[in-house]
């Protein structure tokens, strides 16, 4: 049994393209179509730019370390301290600025970035704890030769050195050092204490503190005016009273108003001039 033969195929015919569509409609499809597949394509395949030139930094300068002393129990060296450092913090370039003391600052530790990372890295030092409060980390324990080394890079540093004792290592790895009396305080004593501190090769800048420059005769009695005039002939930079300036010093914020003014001034004295400018 023989069987058809099959049917003879014709060539194979290709498939339908976009130019086959007739008519002018069909050709404005098929420009629609061709140019977001190419763009389409265009973004899939379209080669890497050339590596961008690395950006240069120029090195950091090392951040300055402060240590205040006080003359007497009471004189604000914590305020002081810490306002300070919550200035110098403004200024760098990082935001943040750690504070090496025994106190710890009361209240809800609400912290920037800045110094959550600060503490974050000291933490890593032994033998101390850290926390972060405002603009500022608080430094706990440790060595304090070891936390000015490493804050070098980092952030300033400001040594709350108390009342307890004058010089020591605290004084030894400052690059200035502060002395903080109240005005009852004779200032005599201040004189031997800038003494004894410039026996350590430092010429400590006296600060007085909770003075209030507008203070007359008819305000004070006359040995407290005598006091203010003697301290005044010193050369001390003056800290005016302010609750709220304190409450938020304490706490790693800016101090406003007349204390924030003496504070913004009270650290243009003491950056050093290859140290980062004051803004």
């Amino acid at each position: 049994m023989s069987r058809s033969p099959l049917p003879r195929r014709g060539p194979a015919r290709a498939g339908p393209t976009l130019r086959a569509l007739p008519g002018a409609r069909g050709g404005r499809v098929h420009d629609l179509l061709t140019g977001a597949v190419g763009a389409a394509g265009a973004w899939l395949i379209e080669p890497a730019a050339p590596a961008a030139e690395p950006v240069r930094v120029a090195p950091a300068r090392p951040r300055p370390v402060i240590a205040v002393f006080g003359l007497a129990r009471g004189c604000g060296v914590t305020v002081t301290a810490r306002a300070l450092a919550v200035e110098l913090a403004r200024r760098d370039p990082n935001g943040a600025a750690a504070v090496h003391c025994d106190a710890r600052a009361a209240g809800i530790p609400l912290a920037t970035p800045a110094a959550g990372r600060l503490a974050r890295a000291l933490a890593q030092l032994p033998g101390i704890d850290t926390r972060a409060v405002g603009r500022l980390c608080l430094v706990g324990g440790g060595d304090p030769t070891a936390v000015s080394q490493a804050t070098r890079e980092l952030a300033p540093l400001v040594l709350d050195a108390g009342s307890a004792v004058l010089g020591g290592a605290l004084a030894a790895v400052a690059d200035r050092v502060l002395l903080v009396a109240r005005p009852s305080i004779e200032p005599s004593l201040g004189c031997v204490g800038a003494d004894c501190l410039a026996r350590l090769g430092h010429a400590p800048l006296l600060v007085l503190n909770r003075a209030e420059p507008g203070a007359g005769a008819a305000e004070a009695d006359e040995s407290d005016a005598s006091r203010r005039a003697a301290w005044l002939r010193l050369g001390v930079h003056l800290m005016p009273e302010s609750r709220m300036g304190a409450q938020l010093a304490a706490g790693g914020r800016e101090a406003r108003g007349e204390l924030g003014r003496a504070v913004g001034e009270l650290a243009d004295l003491c950056v050093l001039p290859d140290q980062y400018p004051p803004p």
